[in-house]
């Protein structure tokens, strides 16, 4: 009689279910997209508020708006930036302010972000954005569970604002 070589059909079928289960459970892992969907999305913001804020930073320097703080602006004043509403500035950059954000990205924050400020209010003034369903409310302050971006206004004509994106915990 000759004899058989090789896998049985049987045989065959349970290796392929197993390579199955073992690519469920282990796939998520690999690729999370989840995260990196979140950590894309703050990197968007941060870039829409870079390049609003070059722009803004233009403005002001060509109308010699520069120099000023946050402080000297009055109600309603600001550099002109063409969206009608006028950008309070602190030092030619946008001021950390949900309503000078909105419109100098020309956004609607209160739909998919949460915007809030850091617990201590010592200048210059900062303020968190964190995405509506990540893990992040604002109020974290455990560094693994933060899914954010910090905005911090220039503090004097010789900084720059601050961009601080913390994502261990998207």
């Amino acid at each position: 009689m000759k004899q058989a070589k090789g896998f049985t059909l049987i045989e065959l079928v349970v290796v392929i279910i197993i390579l199955g289960i073992l690519a469920v459970t282990a796939a998520p892992k690999f690729i999370n997209l989840q995260t990196d969907a979140r950590i894309s999305t703050l990197n968007g913001l941060k870039g829409a508020i870079q390049g609003a804020n070059g722009l803004v930073f233009a403005k002001a320097a060509i109308g010699g708006d520069e120099q000023k703080a946050s402080t000297d602006w009055g109600t309603g004043e600001g550099v002109d930036i063409g969206t009608g509403t006028n950008a309070a500035t602190a030092f030619g950059y946008l001021q950390a302010d949900e309503d000078e954000l909105t419109n100098a990205v020309d956004a609607d924050f209160s739909d998919e972000w949460t915007v809030s400020a850091p617990a201590a209010a010592t200048p210059p003034a900062s303020i968190i954005l964190t995405q509506v369903g990540s893990p992040d409310d604002g109020t974290t302050t455990t560094t693994a569970d933060m899914c954010r971006l910090i905005y911090s206004e220039a503090a004097n004509t010789q900084t720059l604002p601050v961009y601080e994106l913390e994502t261990d915990g998207c």
